[in-house]
C-alpha cells in the first residue's frame, strides 16, 4: 500500500530542493521508502530500481518506473514515495469517503524489478 508524501523542501506540488532532511535523502526524489523484511521478502535490496503500477479497475495502466528503493522504518506491507512523482497512479475518480479528495495516501500497488534496470543490465 503506497503513501504518497512530501519532502522537505517541498509546498504541496512546488518543489524548492532535491534534498530531504527529514528522511535523508540528497539530490533525488524517485525513491521508494521500503520496510527491510518487505524488500527482503520481494527480492529487492537497497538502491535497486523498481517500478510500481497502481492496481485499479478502471481500464488505463497506471505505472511509474526507476524508483530507488531505501530501505526504512515504515510498517510491513506500506511503503512511501514523493508526489507529485507518484501521481500516474492515482486514479482521478478515486477519492475519499467524505473528504472528496483523491486517495493519493492509500494506493494499491504492484511493484516489480525496473525495467529501466534490466535495461541497463543488458548494456
Amino acid at each position: 500500500l503506497l503513501q504518497s508524501l512530501r519532502s522537505h523542501d517541498q509546498y504541496n506540488t512546488t518543489i524548492y530542493g532535491m534534498d530531504d532532511r527529514y528522511r535523508g535523502i540528497k539530490g533525488q526524489r524517485n525513491v521508494v521508502f521500503m520496510n527491510e523484511e518487505d524488500a527482503r521478502q520481494l527480492g529487492f535490496a537497497e538502491g535497486e530500481r523498481v517500478d510500481m503500477a497502481a492496481i485499479c479497475n478502471d481500464g488505463r495502466e497506471r505505472r511509474v518506473t526507476g524508483f530507488v528503493v531505501v530501505i526504512y522504518e515504515i510498517p510491513r506491507g506500506n511503503i512511501a514515495a514523493y508526489y507529485p512523482e507518484t501521481n500516474p497512479l492515482v486514479p482521478i475518480d478515486s477519492i475519499g469517503a467524505g473528504s472528496f479528495t483523491p486517495t493519493s495516501k492509500s494506493i494499491p500497488v504492484l511493484v516489480t524489478a525496473s525495467r529501466q534496470q534490466e535495461n541497463l543490465l543488458l548494456l
